[in-house]
């Protein structure tokens, strides 16, 4: 078993691993880390949300880092702003014992001239959605020209929201004396015309299989029902759960709302995120959630991208989620540090094939469980 050491990383940074309890490298982190380090070209990694990818990077960027410069040195965009947020925490903890090293993160949703004003500062590291820093870029209120690292960071989701202009702008911004970063759970047609276009044609790659990014302490089950049985089920499995934490994932804002009218008039400690509230409404939803005063998220699979909480018993799949890669997203929410969760899936009888699917692509087999209509 390969080490951080073994893998490059120094040991100010190692020290920091340990205490956050990161101590054997995942498969992504092994194979990318020591390439990232000695190597100043392009790289492209497929691998599934939830394998690590943030040390995979932000290790070898913070180790290229030359903290005597108070410039902006390396660009990680992100498609949400809690990941963004929960990427910039994760580097901040990363250098608890090294030299410090500035990160800044940038979205929308939030007063720019306070993040202008915040830009003024030393920042080595910039975390940034597309939309916000094209924003701050056609304010000249910030300057990437000198960047060394560009790091995209769930490329494919940042095409589907809707980001491509923007990316294409920033891609063009900042080409140069660079190297570019990509990191995709999957390489649709788009992705591959901006490898094509703005990565070198020798550029490293690495797929980590998706057999090898489920964690083994998570319970897969599922729930046959109709749409109309699974509200009664819900509320029979949240029995079982009692005054553990959980998340609830739909695929629509309408239904998450439905979810949530339907718990709060029951009494349930509930919350709901999706992309129609107001940043300042999730941002005291998610406190609720992390200080315990909610005990149940309900979320759309977007909003929930950079959700860390280490005790969260259980996640429920209350529909059948639209891709591979959300189903290993939402259910590695649970089962974090060491610990067992349980994923539980409603399937509608016409789902089953879908289930199927997702059992044999993940190598993963789901334990049917029952209810009492």
């Amino acid at each position: 078993m390969k080490t951080f050491n073994d893998l490059g990383i120094s040991e100010a940074f190692v020290k920091a691993l340990n205490e956050m309890k990161i101590v054997e490298p995942t498969q992504i982190q092994a194979e990318a880390i020591p390439y990232l380090i000695s190597n100043g070209g392009d790289f492209i990694g497929q691998a599934q949300t939830g394998t690590g990818k943030t040390a995979a990077y932000g290790l070898p960027i913070l180790q290229k880092i030359d903290a005597n410069k108070n410039h902006i040195q390396a660009l990680v965009l992100s498609p949400t702003r809690e990941l963004a947020l929960q990427i910039s925490k994760q580097f901040f903890k990363f250098t608890k014992y090294s030299e410090k090293i500035f990160t800044e993160a940038i979205y929308g949703g939030a007063d720019i001239d306070r993040q202008v004003a915040a830009l003024s500062r030393p920042t080595q590291i910039l975390v940034a959605t597309p939309g916000r820093l094209v924003d701050l870029l056609k304010r000249k209120a910030l300057d990437i020209s000198k960047i060394k690292t560009l790091v995209l960071d769930e490329a494919d989701e940042m095409l589907s929201m809707g980001f491509k202009e923007q990316l294409t702008e920033i891609l063009q911004y900042t080409k140069g004396h660079r190297s570019t970063w990509l990191f995709s759970a999957t390489m649709p047609l788009e992705i591959k015309k901006m490898i094509d276009e703005y990565l070198s044609p020798d550029a490293y790659k690495i797929e980590v299989g998706r057999l090898k990014v489920i964690n083994n302490k998570i319970q897969h089950q599922y729930l046959a029902c109709t749409d109309d049985q699974k509200m009664f089920a819900l509320r029979q499995f949240l029995k079982t759960q009692g005054s553990s934490q959980g998340m609830i994932f739909t695929k629509t804002k309408v239904l998450a709302e439905q979810i949530y009218a339907d718990m709060l008039e029951k009494n349930y400690q509930v919350g709901v995120i999706h992309g129609d509230l107001l940043q300042k409404e999730r941002d005291k939803v998610m406190r609720a959630f992390k200080n315990k005063k909610v005990k149940i998220l309900i979320a759309t699979d977007l909003t929930a991208r950079g959700i860390d909480i280490q005790d969260m018993a259980y996640v429920v799949h209350f529909n059948v989620p639209d891709k591979l890669e959300y189903y290993t997203h939402r259910s590695g929410r649970t089962a974090r540090a060491g610990k067992t969760g349980i994923s539980l899936m409603f399937v509608t009888p016409p789902e089953m094939k879908t289930l199927r699917f997702i059992e044999h692509s993940l190598g993963i087999s789901m334990d049917k469980i029952s209810a009492r209509y």
